[in-house]
Parts: C-alpha cells; sequence; structure tokens
C-alpha cells in the first residue's frame, strides 16, 4: 500500500465520496442512522471534502489503483462543535475527520494504523497531547469500537442538531507500533496483511 497526500484533484474528490457512499451503505445493514444521507446537504458535504483536499489535510491510502482508507487531520478544531473549555491553547490535539476504510481492508487494522499515525504526526508537527475525534451520535456500536482503540468519551457537541456530537479523545501515550511511514513526501508504501474476517465496525467517524 501507499500513503499519500491527496491534492484537490477530481480524481481524489471521487476516491474520497467513493469511500464515503461504500461505507454508508455498509451503515444502512447496521442499527444506525449514521449517514443515511450526505449531511446536510451532498452538496455542503462534497465543499467540506474539497475544502479538506485543498487546505492539504486529507490522506488517501491506495493498493494499486484501489482507493482503500482515507483521513483528514485538522491541527485546529471546529469551533462549534468542540466546547470552549475544550479549545484550551494549553492543551494541543490534533482532529481527525473523514476517517473511512473500505470494507476489503477491515481485516488488516488499516483504520487503526491510521488513528496513531495521526497521533504521532501531531505529536511531532505540533507537540500534541491528543487525538480528538467527533462521533455520530447515535452510533454507540463505533462509539465502542473507539473505547477499545484506548478513546474516552471527553463531552458532547454544544449544538443538539450537529449529527457527528459525541466527542472522544486518546492520549498520544497510547499510540502503538505505527508501521504507516510518519513523513511521506508526499508518498510512502508501507504493508500490512490483510486478514480475512468476518463483519466487523470500520472506521467512518464524522459527517
Amino acid at each position: 500500500m501507499r500513503i499519500e497526500r491527496a491534492d484537490a484533484s477530481h480524481k481524489n474528490q471521487e476516491a474520497v465520496i467513493r469511500l464515503i457512499d461504500e461505507a454508508s451503505s455498509w451503515l444502512r445493514t447496521k442499527n444506525t442512522d449514521q449517514w443515511a444521507r450526505p449531511w446536510p446537504s451532498e452538496k455542503k458535504r462534497n465543499r467540506r471534502i474539497h475544502r479538506g483536499l485543498r487546505k492539504k489535510q486529507t490522506w488517501i491510502v491506495w493498493d494499486g489503483m484501489t482507493p482503500a482508507a482515507t483521513v483528514t487531520i485538522a491541527e485546529k478544531p471546529i469551533r462549534k462543535v468542540w466546547p470552549a473549555v475544550m479549545r484550551d491553547r494549553s492543551t494541543s490535539a490534533v482532529y481527525v475527520h473523514r476517517l473511512v476504510t473500505a470494507r476489503k481492508y477491515a481485516g488488516c487494522k488499516l483504520g487503526e494504523q491510521l488513528i496513531d499515525w495521526a497521533g504521532q504526526r501531531g505529536r511531532d508537527r505540533i507537540g500534541a497531547q491528543w487525538i480528538r475525534i467527533d462521533v455520530w451520535t447515535s452510533n454507540t456500536a463505533l462509539h465502542e469500537y473507539y473505547m477499545r482503540q484506548g478513546f474516552v468519551r471527553c463531552g458532547q457537541c454544544p449544538d443538539p442538531d450537529y449529527p457527528s456530537g459525541a466527542l472522544f479523545q486518546k492520549s498520544v501515550d497510547q499510540i502503538g507500533d505505527v508501521r504507516i511511514p510518519q513523513w511521506p513526501d508526499p508518498v510512502a508504501a508501507f504493508t500490512l496483511e490483510i486478514i480475512e474476517t468476518s463483519d466487523r465496525i470500520g472506521a467512518p467517524v464524522s459527517a
């Protein structure tokens, strides 16, 4: 596989959208309304995706020509999502958005690798102490997934209408063995073993 910082091309935008659409189809088979439709609209969702690409915050993992996963990493919180007490300047964090793993790759812990890679990158770049994620409020199975990865619940989005309002964080001290190269420039190769698995929670994170 290779991880690549994604530029704002049509190819990359479509790759991210395909990953999200596949995840939303899979989520419809679960007991959750996450991503039942683009939030708050398809146009605005696609605008968020494009903004992440344009700001060079989005990464795509490729297996040959196949997009295997994507993650968008920000060094500042979305102010309307994270309460003021969580935005204390004395506490630094990286914020993970649109973490999606294609179902084919659910058995190789690619999502877990990307979480810890984001935290390690944030620690090296800005001295981040935390990896933070806003998770779909009603998807309790996904909450449990993140808690198994070492996250703890740390609050709720102040806006009750925001659907991804369950806030979680994980200390960078809990980062495990990261196999993804830390400083791709802008591309780096790595290897993960794909293990055949039955259905399991993947890694769609936020709206």
